[in-house]
Formats: structure tokens, sequence, C-alpha cells
């Protein structure tokens, strides 16, 4: 049973199950879930049951809003001040979204995100930090920050890295007023995959489990080095390549991986 109020958290077949459980705020995090998200993420670095994790929403309507406003208004309507504008504490602005992505805390297990509906906002935080996209036929994403106006900053950067300048610039400057459907996000390279809702869960206990069975040294560094050729030129990541294979480098895994090799060993493979 999970620990936590605001996450459904539980381990099964080595695989890490991470459901946002605010299914009546549209899974929207409040500050207890980016506690929570925190102690997770962190918590799963050094848990050897864990190869890889799958994070998703409860219910079929949200995969998350983004940050729960209601809980900074309810603050207000209680007597409460606006927090100081960025501008007014630039060298040390707190940013709501730090806690809630994995690599933002330094975890390197990779993450299946399994898209259940509305994908918005603050969402992107997690969205932009994961590893692999699934969506439901049903998913849709967009990012309504300038309909109310307010700027799509972190939002923004986070999703650079996975959506097309011009789509990232359409979704971004739109807002409210369009969302893209999960066929248009699969096009674009945001999800790999989509399926019908009912199979979503199973879609991802596939790829994760899949990914969990492997040795956990070698995939773990293979994530590392993919990030970094996404954050690095190609010349210093290359320059880097070596350290990562050191990282995942364990000798017993070499050798079972080459008696398998060597006796013909054939893996269960399917088509997408």
């Amino acid at each position: 049973m999970s620990a936590y109020t605001t996450v459904d958290f539980r381990v099964e077949n080595g695989v890490a199950w991470v459901r946002l459980n605010r299914p009546e705020r549209l899974n929207a995090f409040d500050s207890v879930m980016q506690r929570e998200l925190r102690a997770i993420w962190r918590g799963l670095r050094d848990d050897q049951d864990v190869g890889a994790a799958i994070l998703t929403g409860a219910g079929d309507k949200a995969f998350c809003t983004g940050i729960d406003r209601t809980e900074t208004m309810a603050a207000q309507a209680a007597g409460g001040d606006l927090p100081p504008s960025p501008a007014a504490r630039l060298l040390h602005f707190d940013d709501p979204g730090g806690y809630i992505g994995p690599k933002s805390n330094d975890l390197w297990k990779p993450v299946v995100a399994a898209v259940n509906g509305i994908a918005c906002g603050g969402a992107f935080y997690m969205l932009g930090e994961v590893d692999i996209v699934i969506a439901a036929e049903h998913a849709t994403f967009f990012d309504p920050h300038v309909t109310y106006g307010m700027v799509a900053s972190y939002e923004t950067i986070h999703m650079a890295q996975k959506v097309p300048f011009g789509e990232l610039l359409r979704m971004q400057l739109l807002g409210a007023h369009e969302r893209m459907s999960a066929r248009r996000a699969c096009e674009i390279g945001l999800a790999s995959e989509v399926c019908p809702a009912a199979e979503l869960d199973e879609r991802a206990r596939w790829i994760a489990e899949t990914i969990a069975a492997r040795p956990r040294e070698a995939v773990q560094a293979t994530v590392r080095a993919a990030w970094a050729t996404r954050e690095l030129t190609r010349s210093q990541a290359l320059q880097q390549a070596a350290a990562f294979v050191a990282l995942g480098w364990k000798p017993e895994n070499l050798a079972e991986g080459q008696r398998f090799f060597a006796s013909g060993g054939r893996v269960t493979w399917r088509t997408r």
C-alpha cells in the first residue's frame, strides 16, 4: 500500500508505478505532491528492487493539469499575500515545479510516462524529464499560460527537448485555444506510441518490465549518455562517452550477455 497521500506508489516486477492520485483536481500538483514526488524520485535512486518506473495519473480524464492554483488562491483568501514576483527575488526564486521531475532529482533509471488524458501546463516539467512517452488515444497536450496572462517559461524550456521548435511555439502561443492530439504528438516525436485507453497500463508495463529486466548499470549509463547528448555538443558528448561506458561496465553482466549470445539465445520481440 502506498505510504503517500497524493501519489499511489507500488513496486511490481522491478518496476515502480508512480500514479498521481488527485483525480478530483485532475491530478494537479499541490505542495504535498511536490514533496512526495521528490521523495519518490530520490528514493528510487538507491532502490535495488527497481530498474524502471512508470509515471501516470489516476482516472481517465487527466495525466496532470499542472500546479493546483486553488491552493494558492485559498491562501490568499485566508489573508495571505501574493508571493513575490520572480523579479523581486531572481537570485533565490523557488521554482514550484523543481521537485517533481525525475532528472531534476538526479534519477537516471528510465521513466515511462503513460499519458491518460489531459497533459497541460506544469505537467511539462515531468514530461520534459521522462525517457519514453506513450499516450492513450484520448490524450491531449496544451499549455494555457499565455491565455491567462502568464509566461510559459519553464514549461517551454522543458518541452524544447521533446518538441520541434515550430510545434512548440504553436502550442505555447495558442495556449488554451488549441490542444494537440495524441496522434499529432506521436507524429512529431513527443509520444512514441498511441493506444486505446484500456491498453495503456499494459503497454507501459511491457516497456518498463522489459527494460527493468536488463542489467541496471548498463541501462542507467545508457540513459545518462543519451541525456548528455541532448545537453552537450556532439564533440563534448563523445569526449565523455568512455566515462559513460565505465559507469555501466560490470564484468558479470557482460559475461552473461556474451554467454547468452554464444548459445544462440533469442528474445521474444514485437513490432511497433
